[in-house]
Order: C-alpha cells, then structure tokens, then sequence
C-alpha cells in the first residue's frame, strides 16, 4: 500500500469534514488548499489540472444508458492539443490552416502503423475512414480512434480542429457509471474555473438518458492533481 505524504495529508485534514457546497464555494477550498500548507511542507510546484468527477444513476453495462460527449469549456482547459487529421485533397489544406499538427493520407497512416501516436486527438474526413479503420488496434486502446459519435469523423474540419486546439475535452462514464472531465488549471481564475464547472454540469445533466430512472447526478467532487477532493452539492 502506497504512503501517503505529510503534504497530502495535511490537505486532506482540511476537507475531511467539508459537507457538499456549491461550485462557487468548492472552487474557492481547493484553491486555498496549496498556500494554507505551513513552511515545513513542500508545496506542489507546478500548475496542477483540475478535474471533475461526476457519479450517475445509469447502468454502463446498457448501451441506451452510456453517457459520452465532448464540449469546448468557455476559458478552455489551459493545454493546446495536438491534432492529426487524416484528410487528402482541398480538406487537407484546410486542416493545414486551422491549425492541425499532422496532416496526411495513407503517409500518415504508415506513419501510426509503425508506433507514432504523438498527437492528444485524431480527426478524419469520411472518404479516409478506409484508411483510418486499420488503425484501431493502434489508436483504441490509447483512446485516439477517430468517431462520428464523438464528433472527430466529420467533414467540417476547420471548426473541429480549431475547437480542439482550443482545448475541446471529451468524456465518458467509466465502467463505475463515472464521469471524469478535465476542467482547467488550478491557476485559472475562481470565476473561470466555476464558470467551466457548470457549463460541464449543465451538459452533463443534458444528457440524461430517457431510460436512466431515479437520480441521475448522484454525486459531484473537484479535485486537482496532487490535492484531495472538494464535494459539490449535486442537485
């Protein structure tokens, strides 16, 4: 069993108690939690991520119950992406000056058959799907195979690569009926950081499924990458 810092326990004394509390109120806690360490405990010294974990009443084994959809927060997650679009002709060089990172056919193909994935997301055009569909054994356990469902099989390409560059996060309830979505950074503002917590609350809670019965949100924690979590008040 891994050991707990002094640093981590300290922080954790500090929520133990802590009931729910609105987002305005939670955001304001855990930005306090690093400068209410005393002098004889290290603090963190890099810009922790903060993340938001939202617990559902849905069943993930039921495929009408799963729970997956992506969102551009309005202050962005602090982190650029790097995007590679599988694209050939005219919606290459529109890739190009959106911003893509990468940008090829079947080059690019050979290129993520032989191991490189040095991209966070994957965008294709449907006409490369015959070439992007040898790619899942590659690109699905990294999470990186291009969907229609979560938008990155598309033939609108510039907004979809700008979007990203812009930070787009996507998520998707884990086997536990669990949301994890990146938020933004702990140096973002309090307003900045509440004002992408409800904006990812408020989607979330759109979409709810017709056969999901009972309570949905269920439970609502915010945390950051080296801290403990502060609960939300769910409703």
């Amino acid at each position: 069993m891994a050991r707990q810092s002094k640093r981590f326990l300290f922080l954790a004394e500090q929520t133990k108690a802590l009931p729910p509390v609105d987002v305005t109120t939670a955001v304001k806690k855990l930005k306090s939690l690093e400068p209410s360490l005393p002098k004889t405990i290290k603090a963190c010294k890099f810009d922790q991520t903060v993340e938001i974990s939202i617990r559902l009443g849905i069943d993930p084994k039921q495929a009408d119950q799963m729970v997956r959809g992506s969102i551009v927060l309005p202050h962005g997650i602090g982190k650029s992406k790097r995007v590679a679009v599988f694209a050939q002709g005219e919606n290459a060089e529109i890739a190009r000056r959106a911003g893509a990172d990468e940008v090829g056919a079947a080059e690019l193909a050979e290129k993520v058959k032989g191991g490189w994935t040095d991209f966070d997301v994957a965008i294709a055009t449907p006409d490369m799907m015959g070439v992007v569909g040898p790619l899942g054994r590659v690109l699905g356990p990294r999470g990186l195979m291009p969907s229609p469902r979560a938008g990155t099989v598309t033939t609108d390409v510039a907004n979809t690569v700008r979007e990203y560059k812009a930070g787009k996060v996507e998520f998707k309830a884990d086997e536990a009926g669990i949301v994890h979505c990146v938020a933004g950074k702990l140096s973002f503002s309090e307003a900045q950081l509440a004002e992408n917590i409800e904006a990812l609350l408020k989607y979330v809670r759109s979409l709810k499924p017709a056969s999901s019965k009972g309570v949905y949100v269920r439970s609502v924690t915010v945390t950051a990458t080296m801290s403990p979590g502060v609960p939300i008040v769910a409703a």
